[in-house]
């Protein structure tokens, strides 16, 4: 089991699957490097990953990775590529016998591998520390200057200081936590003037202090991009979950001038997965972290601008330009849009749950809440995937998992392999037919109010933390008046226009509209926005390449 507690410094990691060998090389590592940096011990590639997301969540550095070759499920170059995408910055060594030197070659160019060791590699004088020494000068000289680590002072029950590190977390910007109530937190609010009644107190990386700032102010202090390039494009993508981030990755790789717009943090929804376990060309799964990440990295790299915490307010459309209005009253125009939008979590009306929303009561995963469960009885309301994904991984931590589920089984919302997992697992119960009626608390969750749908008993049960997932709703009320949406609200497009499958009224084009097209030529819906999509990972991505083949169509004929 790995061990990634206690304070915050920067940390060697090291895997191993052999315990003896694991001990020595950790015992080798704190040796010489024990005062300056923590080293943190594996026995196994997906333990290791956890340390990682646990220290990623916390805000560390990781500077050295180090894994050995041959371990079975994971091996060591499997490791670290998955590593890569939690620590991309980390110096990365491969611990290999003399059999398998050509793998570690291979390494080089797979991985970026940055250096590979013999076993044994006594003695360490000679052959372990000079290698450390110089990656560890370089991680210090290179990345660590130009890695700036933003300090976040807050509360554990404070639903703003939450808010700031799941959108520190989402948008990968590394940060460091400080509870107001220890002494270098107390410190940091002196030395930025602040009595700590507002809180999260945010130190930017240029020393800046923000008191309680919002998704905005914040997203433009810590070097994220709020502020588009140009006035022009050939594609705005609004909204950047799986369908948005592919939309923009296919858009941008094939020459269209385009931007991606978010309100929050890319990935929506799946980003904020703990485990997507059914992704194509994934068989061992994949953090929606990992995948969000490895998207957004992919789409900056074929020049698609990024731009967060800016929120879309409306879609005016005048001749051939497509205008995108901004709640701060600016906007940005194309030749055409693709909507991706997603959806937003459907909230408890449970009496006391909007008060205790970030103090104890979440929507969705809050995966930067979960270290904090550790030994805490945890209540999941939701029978679907993401309830279950929740479920397995909060199991980690908590003390128990306590899946409330209205229907009368999972079976009929839950894909089979979760149910299989969440059997499996012994500190997670299902309790079918069965409501929360209400959450009792002062400052933070205490207690909350179970009713069982059959009986109509209430029963009163301790608990410090509820996790909602009860269906989502889309975000799409600011197309009123220009998009013709069902009467939930998600976007009609192509076929679906119309009852008979022809051109929806106003339509002035010769053509019908293509399969993902709405109301308004030009203007395209992938995801879980558009109407009767199927609400998976992978079609999502596969609708936004698409609405980019269908764009390309659109400008050709325009």
């Amino acid at each position: 089991m790995a061990q990634a507690a206690g304070p915050a410094r920067n940390v060697i990691l090291t895997v191993d699957d052999d315990p003896g060998v694991s001990r020595a090389v950790a015992r080798d590592l704190r040796r010489r490097y024990g005062e300056s940096y923590r080293v943190v011990r594996a026995e196994s590639g997906e333990s290791a990953l956890e340390a990682l997301r646990e220290l990623k969540l916390r805000g560390d550095q990781v500077a050295v990775l180090l894994a050995d070759y041959r371990m079975p499920e994971m091996n060591g170059i499997e490791f670290l590529e998955q590593a890569l995408d939690i620590y991309p910055r980390a110096r990365r060594v491969l611990l290999t016998a003399y059999a398998d030197t050509s793998a570690a070659i291979d390494a080089i160019n797979v991985i970026d591998l940055d250096h590979y060791l013999l076993k044994p590699w006594d003695p360490p004088e000679e052959k372990l520390y000079p290698v450390l020494d110089d990656l560890l000068e370089a991680w210090r000289a290179a990345d660590r200057a130009c890695v700036g680590v933003t300090k976040v002072v807050g509360h554990r029950w404070s639903a703003r200081s939450s808010g700031v590190r799941e959108f520190l977390a989402r948008n990968q910007v590394p940060y460091r936590w400080f509870s107001s109530d220890e002494p270098e937190g107390r410190r940091l609010l002196a030395a930025a003037g602040a009595d700590g009644e507002r809180l999260p107190l945010v130190v930017t990386p240029d020393g800046t202090p923000l008191v309680a700032p919002e998704d905005a102010e914040l997203a433009d202090r810590v070097g994220l991009a709020t502020t588009p390039e140009a006035e022009f494009y050939d594609l705005v993508v609004i909204g950047g979950g799986p369908a948005g981030l592919g939309a923009a990755v296919y858009g941008a790789s094939e020459g269209l001038r385009t931007v991606l717009v978010e309100r929050s943090a890319t990935g929506g929804q799946a980003g904020q997965s703990s485990r997507i376990e059914n992704y194509l060309g994934f068989p061992d799964g994949v953090s929606g972290s990992q995948l969000t990440g490895r998207a957004r990295r992919q789409a900056a790299k074929f020049g698609a601008e990024i731009l967060t915490a800016r929120e879309v307010t409306g879609l005016e459309v005048g001749g051939a330009s497509r205008t995108v209005r901004f709640s701060d009253g600016s906007s940005i125009a194309a030749h055409s849009v693709i909507l991706a939008t997603g959806v937003s979590y459907r909230q408890l009306e449970a009496p006391g749950c909007g008060d205790l929303t970030g103090c104890g009561v979440f929507y969705g995963s809050a995966l930067t809440e979960a270290a904090a469960c550790q030994g805490h009885d945890v209540y999941i309301v939701g029978g679907a995937n993401s309830a279950g994904q929740a479920a397995v991984y909060l199991a980690r931590h908590a003390k128990s998992v306590t899946l409330l589920v209205r229907g009368e089984s999972l079976e009929a919302s839950m894909s089979h392999y979760l149910i299989q997992q969440i059997e499996s697992i012994p500190n997670i119960s299902v309790r079918t037919g069965t409501v929360v009626d209400s959450a009792h608390g002062t400052e933070h969750l205490e207690q909350l109010t179970l009713r069982d749908l059959a009986s109509g008993r209430s029963e009163l049960a301790d608990a410090q933390w509820l996790f909602v997932f009860i269906g989502a709703a889309p975000l799409t009320d600011w197309l009123e008046g220009t998009l013709l949406r069902d009467e939930r609200g998600f976007v009609l497009a192509g076929p679906d226009l119309t009852d008979d499958g022809g051109p929806p009224p106003g339509w002035e084009l010769d053509r019908p509209p293509y399969h993902l097209e709405t109301n308004v030529p030009g203007v395209f819906v992938a995801g879980d926005a558009r109407a009767e999509s199927a609400k998976r990972v992978a079609s999502a991505v596969g609708e936004g390449a698409m609405a980019v083949m269908l764009v390309h169509r659109y400008l050709e004929q325009s």
